[in-house]
């Protein structure tokens, strides 16, 4: 995984409350995790946006299924 270098102004307090918060050592271990949480709740959205919209037999017997096996 490869990786970017980005020079942007950011909050130096909410730096520093992330770090505590989260017991990151570097500005970068901060910015990274938020990133990840930021991309793994995005994620978890999009499946919540599936619930509803998925169509399901209603006649499916799933311990039948599993006999079978």
């Amino acid at each position: 995984m490869g990786s970017v270098n980005i020079n942007i102004p950011i909050d130096e307090a909410l730096i520093q409350e992330a770090k505590a918060f989260g017991n990151q050592q570097t500005e970068r271990d901060v910015v990274e995790e938020a990133l990840r949480e930021y991309v793994q709740r995005r994620k978890r959205l999009k499946v919540l946006e599936l619930f509803g919209t998925i169509d399901y037999d209603a006649d499916y017997n799933y311990k039948q299924q599993r006999q079978q096996s």
